[in-house]
């Protein structure tokens, strides 16, 4: 009994997939699904590896291009270019072709790329750290074993960066595309369309401005072998919108530097001179430190906007500098050596007269020659030769003089006419004396007053060659502010 139990329930089991396998047949399948699956099972018979080509020494035609989407960003500290695009592949598969007439008409079909041959053409400048860079897409086949592949792909690929004239800077950037194992005479490299990368479907971006996009076809050759390697080159060529930088670095470059014109009219001997000037350099070393974090630090040339900052920074650095020694020379200038001939003829008669500073140099004349009747101006070399010139008196006439005035009072006094003066010797030599002391002041007050002189003749002379110099500072600076404006702002209009 359990023998025949057990056969009957196999038999049931059997007539069970009889009647599924029975069902499922009647289940109907489309010709494209059929023609799909007839495509891809002879795929998988012969293999997917290997070129789709008859003869071994037939070269297999690849059509490629690509279409700008979107720059997502241009990394310039690390030199790396991410772009958005659509990447086109177009070539003949011959395991793929069919006649239309046996599939209900159907001429074109979309199969998965990863169950079919594709070429394994690569971006060669690749600089990112995933391992795939593109989406999965289906591939769309012709009867004719036409294929077309569009894949989306963000390709992050290195850019030599020239931040000469940032940020009124033009960059170029390449994309080279090749096969990375088959040489030319297996895989050749067309472009898809046009020498040029496809802007049709390009989005605007807030950086920067696409001005060209070329394409252009290489051939190389290595010396390990002697098959010629070709690749796509795309270049992108755009500029860089400076609306932003002009609030960031280009304005408050421009005001610090009217600034720093400001700075060279006050007077030097001025201390608020000093502290504008320190402000202004800790100024521009802000600006440059907002500088540094917008460009590479490894770069191969330095922005002209960071070699302004620069030289705003040295000139108001030698600007206090200098500052510093008018401030010495003019408190101190007493104490200080007479300034060489050759420095005033250089700098008074003539820097001074080519600056139209001849009112400065009148002032050192009337006040190192005063008006003083009777009185020689005296170095300090001169003053122990050349003694100060005696009084125009006789000693004589004025004893007698003095004498006859004091006889004179007293008799004016007395009445009496007819005793004569007393002119003992006694009063005769207190008189000299005290000649003597007036000679004596009168000629140490003329010494002080002409080492007086001298020395203000000599600080203002100090003083006036440091105001020449620092006038010739400003059109230094003024001539370096006009240079490097013309150097930088070209640029922008190209």
């Amino acid at each position: 009994m359990k023998v025949i139990w057990k056969s009957v329930s196999l038999f049931k089991k059997l007539h069970l997939v009889v009647l599924l396998d029975l069902f499922l047949g009647s289940i109907a399948v489309s010709d494209e699904k059929r023609l799909i699956s007839h495509l891809l099972k002879q795929y998988n018979d012969v293999g997917v590896v290997g070129r789709p080509v008859e003869n071994f020494n037939d070269t297999i035609r690849v059509s490629f291009g690509i279409a700008l989407i979107q720059i997502l960003d241009l990394d310039e500290k690390n030199q790396v270019l991410t772009t958005n695009c659509w990447s086109r592949y177009a070539w003949k598969d011959k395991l793929l072709a069919w006649n239309p007439k046996n599939y209900s008409d159907v001429k074109t079909i979309r199969v998965p790329t990863d169950q079919i041959w594709k070429p394994d053409i690569v971006l060669y400048n690749y600089a990112d750290t995933r391992l795939k860079e593109r989406r999965e897409a289906l591939a769309v086949v012709s009867n004719d074993g036409q294929v077309m592949w569009i894949p989306q792909a963000i390709f992050k690929s290195s850019c030599n960066i020239d931040i000469t004239y940032f940020p009124f800077d033009i960059q170029e950037c390449n994309m080279k595309f090749g096969s990375w194992t088959y040489d030319g005479f297996q895989l050749d490299v067309f472009f898809y369309d046009g020498e040029k990368v496809d802007l049709k479907d390009y989005v605007e971006s807030n950086e920067w401005v696409v001005m060209d996009s070329p394409a252009k076809k290489n051939v190389k050759t290595y010396p390990c072998c002697p098959e010629p390697f070709p690749d796509l080159t795309f270049t992108i060529r755009f500029r860089r919108k400076v609306a932003f930088y002009n609030y960031i670095l280009v304005l408050p470059c421009v005001l610090l530097s009217t600034l720093t014109l400001a700075l060279f009219w006050m007077p030097p001997e001025s201390p608020a001179k000093m502290q504008l000037g320190m402000n202004i350099f800790v100024a521009f070393f802000v600006l440059l430190l907002l500088l540094a974090e917008s460009t590479p630090p490894a770069a191969s040339s330095i922005p002209l906007i960071g070699a302004y900052f620069c030289l705003n920074m040295i000139l108001i650095t030698l600007s206090t500098f200098l500052s510093t020694i008018v401030i010495n020379l003019y408190f101190r200038g007493a104490k200080r050596r007479k300034a060489p001939n050759w420095l005033k003829r250089v700098m008074l008669d003539g820097f001074a007269k080519i600056m139209c500073m001849t009112d400065e140099t009148y002032h050192v004349d009337q006040r190192g020659a005063p008006k003083m009747e009777g009185v020689k101006l005296i170095n300090n070399k001169e003053k122990k030769k050349n003694k100060v010139p005696e009084l125009k008196y006789n000693k004589y006439q004025m004893c007698e003089c003095g004498v006859s005035m004091q006889n004179n009072s007293s008799s004016n006094n007395t009445g009496d006419w007819s005793n004569p003066p007393d002119k003992s010797p006694v009063n005769i030599t207190a008189l000299e004396s005290e000649i003597r002391d007036i000679r004596r002041c009168a000629r140490s007050f003329m010494n002080r007053i002409a080492e007086k002189d001298a020395n203000t003749k000599k600080c203002e002379e100090w003083r006036v060659i440091a105001l020449v110099l620092d006038r010739l500072f400003f059109y230094m600076y003024l001539i370096a502010i006009v240079v490097s404006i013309c150097a930088i702002f070209p640029r922008s209009h190209e």
